[in-house]
């Protein structure tokens, strides 16, 4: 049958799951009542053939046997697309699987939704120069061996091993400096700290047999311990000039498109390296498994483009005063580094975890694949159509595309499956997830929303997705909405999961749903959500205490202290604080403040101080004064030029300067700049050439 112009195919899996047409046809255009197959991928192929031949588009629900069913859509020659949706792990095989038709239905609804947006992409070239790094023998064991297919330089980082009789492909000895870079573009420097460069060495053995030590063997690198400093080998060597004891310069090699690294311990000792570098480590096969990897990554090569960055409201920094600097320390990646008052991205370097567009409190940093109005959209699908299809109570389970999957999948296949209120969602990558994605669930209607974490994280991310879990729930129990709204699973294996989801605590009334969409902008979807939340919270509030190091807050001005010098105002890159033009006065929109700091670190008086906090009514995004001031007018010409206190901390501290000693000089401090000048030239000794006799 035909959900939103798609033909649906239904299995029970070998009558495995208690599908019921009707359950689901609530989804399905008016009056149509699905045919639930048993054995689609066998039996009731004939079935799949004349729905591929009709030309219709197809949603196919059924992941395991997708492989044979694109097989036969093209054989067939379909013209029309193909989809593939889960619901025999994620909803038939459970203990619920009586109570799982809402799920069910939700789960078709998703599937049908339109693919995101084309985003730019990011293109990587990769003609297969290939740097092996490592202890001698096991370089050039691995580049002889791959010596081939790719384009082989070997860095040797110790003297073990004999060199090849065969000089196939250059050869490097040293201590490794630096490496940077990414797939096609890698850039490696080392120390050559050995007296023998193998560059220049001809193999001729000369100094080997010279050597009154034996400190020289077929690695052709001196062992300095043995070494007593006779030189015969420098004799020995020549006009080849190999060896040179005062040698220790750092060196570049040229570009490399991959990097084999074999050293015990990775030289890049970052949660997720480049694409294109690989450290196996010392152990035989992962090295043949990291050696195999290689083979596929030559050519050209393009991914996602998965950030929008808007440096306009990067609160990172403003006239080198750090302020606010969550991207750079999540990101498992390097990707972020600082750029002067704003941050660079690295496109070749982001792995599109969005952990940066989860913390970044202005939204300067955001998700661009999948947008959060993508994932909005799809989660504002599947609730509504749980709902519509009797269900209740929703909980939102949201995991990663890898081990995150396939746990839930596993459950399914070997356990209780997953309880039939408990609907999974599929995130690109968990870190992703923020406030705006927990409470934005929350307002379209979840009663709990859980985020799966397997231990394949970045140790950072969990510590992001804990303070983001606990801003969430904090604002939704201060509205009166309960405990246990918001949380984080940690499941290593399907068992910790079964005992998490079967374990979850009763879920609290779920609030109503909002008819919104998510908008791209992070505190735009938050302005909306809060504003749902509120309007329906069983205990409204005008504001909410956060923990420290939240997004929101205010900003809090010592009155005696503050000068109006309003050098808080150009170092607000939100907006949040402002000056007037009628009156010396500091103004501030809280709804506008993301706590960054930069303000409370560039007054030169310290007045400054944050308070975290959430405030939920008009006054959040209205102008409110912090301080003002009485006007100061110039002595001479009665023109306002600054505030009284300012005055008065001028002539405090300035009164007993030797530059003020002169009789009026200190009352120039009184007036107007145009005043003082003309005062300076009335009462200023011109010298005369009379003066000279």
């Amino acid at each position: 049958m035909t959900q939103q112009g798609r033909k649906v195919l239904l299995c029970n899996c070998n009558r495995t799951m208690p599908l019921d047409g009707k359950s689901v046809a609530g989804t399905l255009e008016p009056g149509a009542v699905p045919h639930i197959h048993s054995e689609l991928c066998r039996r009731h192929v004939a079935a799949f053939e004349a729905a591929a031949k009709s030309g219709e588009d197809l949603l196919v629900a059924c992941t395991q046997e997708a492989p044979l069913f694109r097989e036969l859509h093209e054989e067939f020659k379909a013209t029309g697309d193909i989809r593939f949706v889960n619901i025999r792990e994620t909803a038939g095989w459970s203990k619920d699987a009586q109570q799982a038709a809402p799920k069910i239905a939700a789960l078709l609804a998703a599937a049908q939704l339109p693919a995101p947006e084309p985003v730019p992409v990011v293109a990587y070239q990769s003609s297969g120069d290939l740097m092996i790094i490592g202890p001698g023998a096991a370089a050039t064991a691995w580049a002889d061996q791959l010596a081939e297919q790719f384009s082989v330089y070997a860095l040797i980082t110790d003297g073990s091993g004999e060199l090849p009789a065969e000089r196939r492909y250059p050869v490097f000895s040293g201590k490794v400096h630096e490496i940077k870079g990414y797939l096609g573009a890698f850039e490696v420097a080392w120390d050559q700290v050995n007296p023998i460069d193998l560059e220049v060495c001809t193999r001729c053995n000369a100094c080997i047999k010279a050597c009154p030590e034996h400190a020289i063997d077929y690695s052709y690198q001196i062992d300095l311990d043995k070494c007593k400093a006779h030189r015969q080998c420098v004799k020995a060597c020549g006009e080849v000039r190999a060896i040179d004891f005062e040698r220790h310069e750092t060196r570049h090699g040229e570009r490399f498109d991959l990097v084999l690294d074999l050293s015990a311990t990775p030289l890049l000792r970052i949660h997720e390296p480049p694409q294109g570098y690989f450290a196996p480590g010392r152990d035989p096969l992962e090295q043949a498994q990291a050696a195999r990897k290689l083979a596929p990554m030559i050519g050209e090569f393009e991914k996602p483009k998965f950030f929008v960055y808007k440096e306009k409201i990067c609160a990172h920094s403003r006239s080198e005063i750090s302020g606010c600097t969550q991207c750079i320390d999540i990101c498992s990646t390097a990707a972020i580094t600082a750029d002067g008052d704003h941050v660079k991205v690295e496109p070749h370097l982001c792995m599109g975890c969005g952990a940066c567009a989860s913390v970044c409190p202005s939204g300067a940093m955001s998700y661009a694949y999948p947008r959060i109005a993508d994932l909005g959209l799809r989660v504002k699908t599947l609730l509504a159509t749980y709902r519509s299809a009797g269900g209740g109570q929703a909980c939102m389970l949201l995991h990663n595309a890898t081990d995150g999957r396939e746990l839930v999948a596993r459950l399914g296949r070997r356990g209780k499956g997953l309880p039939a209120r408990v609907i999974p969602l599929e995130a690109f990558h968990i870190a992703s997830l923020g406030i705006d994605a927990l409470l934005g669930a929350m307002a379209y209607g979840a009663a709990q929303v859980v985020i799966v974490s397997t231990g394949s994280e970045a140790p950072e991310y969990l510590v992001s997705l804990k303070r983001q879990t606990g801003y969430a729930q904090q604002i939704l129990s201060a509205l009166g909405y309960g405990e246990h709204h918001v949380q984080l699973i940690e499941a290593h294996d399907s068992a910790a999961l079964e005992a998490a989801v079967w374990g979850l605590p009763p879920a609290p009334v779920a609030p109503a749903a909002a008819t919104f969409n998510w908008p791209n902008e992070k505190r735009g979807t938050l302005d909306f959500t809060f504003d749902h939340l509120l309007t329906h919270a069983p205990q409204p509030q005008e504001q909410i205490a956060l923990a420290a190091g939240a997004p929101y807050g205010q900003v809090l001005v010592n009155q005696q202290a503050c000068t109006l010098c309003m050098a808080c105002v150009g170092a607000c890159p939100e907006g949040a604080l402002l000056d007037s033009k009628e009156r010396p006065q500091l103004k501030f929109i809280e709804r506008n403040c993301v706590q960054c700091g930069l303000c409370e670190k560039t007054c030169p008086e310290n007045a400054i101080s944050l308070a975290p906090r959430l405030l939920l009514t008009r006054q959040a995004k209205a102008e409110v004064v912090l301080n003002e001031a009485a006007v100061f007018a110039c002595i001479k010409c009665g023109k306002p030029f600054a505030t009284r206190q300012m005055i008065d901390n001028m002539l405090g501290r300035l009164t007993s300067h030797s530059m003020f000693a002169e009789p009026g000089a200190i009352e120039r401090l009184k007036m107007c700049a145009d005043c003082r000048v003309v005062d300076m030239l009335q009462h200023a000794k011109h010298g005369s050439i009379l003066d000279l006799k």
